[in-house]
């Protein structure tokens, strides 16, 4: 519940509640829409991308001289797990069709349809398989599927999202794919939300101009990776996942080609070698190294790891500047700061207001736009709630939903979250939620075109890890629809390209060149990655740890 000091302001949002509700009811816009040069200055004033030390050069690999997000630049300059000398490739304990890095929706859409073109993978994943961000994500997925809508629609608001950089391509391959991606998780036992009729649920999200949000309830990633993780777990003779054995670098062969990858089994502390004939890298995003000190919406292990292993390789990356903080992240309870509050609320007609209970913002701008407003009322205009600890949120007004439209919608459109706040005794049918910003995605990666593949042959990506697809901010839903799209694609693709391929003799020189050009460059740091595992022990402990040497070990 919340604490006595936050009633007047709860009691204030309540007093304004049905003036909201006449207009939001009215169909006029509740607030009017930032026009771009309002846009283009509150991005630059508040947005976290813009502060002054966010972002800095990056001075060796295939970006050397480009200025990208810090704490990115600094992982990306650190050494290897590995000594590549105490490796004998000449045996590797698995051999397969394609290595598959990664265990959520990306990585299992790509062993599926790889599987369906006739090729065997085996699948890396850090801890079990599903545990991803995929599962994670509530609102729904994007997709062009009603009678007033189209691809090129979709396609428009994708790249006017992504503030026009987004690379073309992988946008129509988005957009166009769209529509039989609905079918083809419907096929596979997906149960997408829909009315008495039997017609798909849309609803809006930010940045859109028409209804396209396909939903699961607020299931929807559960939904769809439980399907996904059904048909890998059910062809073990095509599929072989390995838990908490996530890859720590790749291996190529003598003509520079990507040939598998270093295994670490996390319970027994070995190392195991797969030389495969393609490679798939869908390791999802960087949201635990934290940036800019953001707590986050992302699962335990999204620490980066496949932009390192594929920038030792040579690999070029993309948009590094670029970091999506999700507009309403929970602040309250504490115990629960970060978690996702799905901009699906928004779309339903829940309104973020500040402590005066006004609303201050249209509540579906673009994200990146969303969020600076709501860091722009809490510390330029001083409208924010304070938290015990000291945090600051807006309020995200989610009883006018079931004004809006009927009593009973919350808790059947939202049971997850409507039960997480019930646990700290908190209705949110009656009371609103406590937000601000929380780090969500990872808007830039490895750079891809629409087949998914890398500058270097034999490597493709797919999902979060890729980048060019959103541009520089990813409008919501189109993430679910990314790692199926291209999850899709990366199978179909790699499995084409291994019925050419002979592998020549395996190497690990370039880890070797990466820690020699750490050298050269004079970069001195205790940091290895990947990191595998965040680091949550407080400074003080570990400067009792003796036995960690370097920051981003295990222990």
């Amino acid at each position: 519940m919340y604490p006595e000091y936050m009633h007047p302001s709860l009691k204030k949002v309540e007093q304004t509640r049905n003036k909201r509700f006449e207009l939001a009811k009215s169909g006029k816009p509740v607030f009017p829409p930032m026009s771009a040069e309002e846009r283009d200055t509150v991005l630059h004033k508040f947005h976290p991308d813009y502060k002054s030390d966010a972002r800095r050069k990056v001075h060796i690999g295939p970006n050397k001289g480009e200025v990208i997000t810090s704490e990115v630049a600094d992982i990306l300059e650190s050494h290897s797990r590995i000594d590549p000398s105490l490796f004998d490739l000449s045996s590797p304990d698995y051999e397969t069709d394609i290595l598959i890095i990664g265990g959520g929706g990306a990585g299992c859409a790509a062993a599926i349809t790889a599987m369906q073109e006739g090729s065997k993978s085996v699948v890396s994943t850090k801890l079990r398989l599903g545990d991803a961000n995929s599962m994670m994500s509530q609102g729904g997925m994007q997709a062009a599927t009603s009678v007033t809508d189209t691809p090129t629609r979709h396609y428009l608001d994708a790249i006017g999202g992504g503030h026009f950089d987004n690379k073309p391509e992988l946008v129509r391959a988005l957009t166009e794919d769209g529509p039989e991606i609905v079918k083809w998780l419907e096929n596979l036992g997906v149960v997408w939300d829909k009315d008495d009729e039997g017609n798909l649920q849309l609803l809006h999200g930010g940045g859109t101009s028409r209804r396209r949000m396909h939903s699961c309830r607020d299931y929807t990633g559960a939904v769809i990776l439980r399907t996904l993780m059904d048909e890998v777990r059910n062809h073990p003779d095509k599929i072989t996942y390995l838990e908490f054995m996530p890859t720590v670098e790749l291996i190529l062969d003598s003509k520079g080609r990507v040939a598998g990858g270093i295994l670490y089994n996390m319970e027994t502390e070995e190392y195991f070698t797969v030389k495969a004939n393609a490679t798939i890298i869908a390791t999802g995003g960087y949201g635990r190294l934290h940036i800019r000190g953001f707590d986050t919406t992302n699962h335990y292990g999204a620490t980066a790891d496949g932009l390192i292993m594929a920038y030792r390789a040579g690999a070029r990356l993309l948009y590094m500047d670029s970091v999506q903080y999700h507009p309403t992240g929970a602040v309250f309870p504490e115990q629960i700061a970060g978690f996702l509050i799905t901009e699906k609320i928004r779309g339903a007609g829940g309104q973020p207001v500040n402590k005066e209970g006004e609303l201050f913002v249209f509540p579906r701008e673009p994200r990146d736009v969303e969020s600076s407003a709501i860091i722009r009322e809490c510390y330029e205009k001083m409208m924010g709630i304070k938290t015990p600890s000291g945090r600051l949120g807006v309020w995200l007004d989610s009883p006018l939903i079931e004004m809006l439209q009927e009593e009973g919608y919350i808790n059947k459109q939202f049971p997850a979250m409507h039960r997480q706040f019930i646990h700290y005794g908190i209705d949110i049918t009656k009371e609103p939620m406590l937000v601000y910003p929380s780090l969500h995605y990872q808007n830039g990666g490895i750079e891809i075109n629409d087949k998914c593949e890398t500058n270097l042959p034999g490597l493709f990506v797919a999902g979060e890890a890729s980048g060019g697809v959103h541009g520089r901010n990813r409008l919501m839903g189109n993430s679910v629809l990314d790692y199926n799209v291209f999850g899709r694609r990366a199978g179909l693709n790699a499995a084409a390209y291994i019925k050419s391929v002979k592998l020549g003799p395996l190497s690990l020189q370039h880890v070797s060149d990466y820690e020699k050009a750490l050298k050269d460059a004079k970069i001195k740091t205790n940091r290895i990655a990947p990191v595998l595992l965040p680091s949550y022990t407080p400074e003080n402990v570990r400067k009792r740890q003796l036995t960690s040497h370097y920051e981003g070990t295990l222990r």
